[in-house]
């Protein structure tokens, strides 16, 4: 599998970490002990298109949201992490 870093190019998979699902929101300050014991522990493996938060390692160091589908594993969609935080997040 290849992975089109926006600023590197196509780079093979093993310079990149995947760090899991990129949707999780994190709970505000005075959520309370569940809110935070279910972002930490559980996640959903959905089939389809899914968003996951990936870093180029071993080239420019740069987060990446790679939007694949998970029953193929092709990849349809790779941003800067920056460009996506403003939007809101979840399956696409």
């Amino acid at each position: 599998m290849r992975i089109t870093c926006p600023h590197c190019g196509s780079r093979g998979l093993t310079e990149f970490s995947q760090q899991g699902d990129a949707s999780p929101l994190r709970p505000d300050d005075g959520a309370g002990e569940a809110a935070w014991v279910d972002f930490v522990h559980f996640r959903d493996n959905p089939r389809g298109e899914h968003r996951e938060l990936w870093q180029h390692v071993l080239g420019c160091r740069t987060w990446l949201v790679v939007t694949r589908d998970t029953a193929t594993h092709a990849i349809l969609r790779v941003e800067p992490a920056a460009d996506v935080r403003g939007r809101p997040r979840g399956r696409t």
